[in-house]
């Protein structure tokens, strides 16, 4: 399979176009993947459009590409969030790539009550800038047409705002992740940090309409449980 590339300015190439990838991109396949001339590539705007075929030419970092296949993938329905609460050590960045992975439309950094991690200040932005790095080259990895959507660090106020079905996974919840209907345009997996989610959090978003569930009978970390939750929701709407 050829090696993905992502470039927002591909416009609307089709076959027999030609298009450029220049930038730390172009650089990366040239320097780095040491990409030759007459070597097949795809390069995607990471919006839905994947275009491939041979490079034709390579001028210090950028090279250009005559299109052989252009292919627009809709965005899979319905949309499949993680709201991932900051976590120690590289955890919730480790959830986050695997999100992408396994399908995520986008994730959301969460500042729970048990989060030890905290973003403020200039870690804000930084936070964010780190986990948008994070799912890109975990696109380009998996070779997804579509690059995750990085959102606004939340709070659980926020949280409570979301829009459709949001899933709370909760060791001890009654209900499990399997006999959720799905039926809903956008759904949302809010995990905790390394201590769980708080009492507090839990009554905050049932009142709000979000419903606990649970996996297994294993506690799993936080870096594992959003990911195994995203692939039983993948192999219950049938995309796996």
């Amino acid at each position: 399979m050829a090696s993905l590339y992502l470039s927002p300015s591909l416009g609307d190439a089709v076959a027999g176009s030609v298009v450029t990838l220049g930038g730390d991109e172009g650089r990366h396949a040239i320097t780095v993947a040491r990409v030759r001339v007459g070597e097949t590539l795809s390069i995607s705007d990471g919006a839905g459009l994947v275009v491939t075929g041979p490079v034709a030419s390579i001028e210090g970092n950028t090279l250009t590409l005559t299109v052989e296949a252009a292919n627009r993938h809709p965005a899979p329905a319905p949309e499949l969030w993680l709201a991932q609460a900051l976590a120690k050590g590289d955890r919730d960045e480790l959830a986050i790539q695997a999100a992408t992975e396994l399908g995520a439309t986008g994730v959301i950094p969460w500042a729970a009550e048990r989060s030890i991690t905290r973003w403020e200040g200039a870690k804000v932005e930084k936070g964010r800038e780190r986990w948008a790095s994070i799912v890109r080259e975990a696109t380009k990895q998996s070779i997804r047409p579509w690059v995750p959507v990085v959102d606004a660090i939340a709070t659980t106020a926020s949280l409570t705002k979301l829009p459709g079905l949001v899933l709370v996974l909760e060791p001890t919840a009654a209900e499990r992740l399997t006999e959720v209907d799905l039926d809903a345009e956008r759904i949302t997996l809010v995990v905790g940090p390394e201590g769980g989610v708080s009492p507090r959090e839990l009554d905050t978003l049932a009142v709000a309409g979000a419903r606990a569930v649970r996996l297994g009978p294993e506690v799993l970390r936080t870096s594992t449980a959003g990911p195994a939750a995203l692939a039983v929701l993948n192999a219950k709407l049938g995309r796996w």
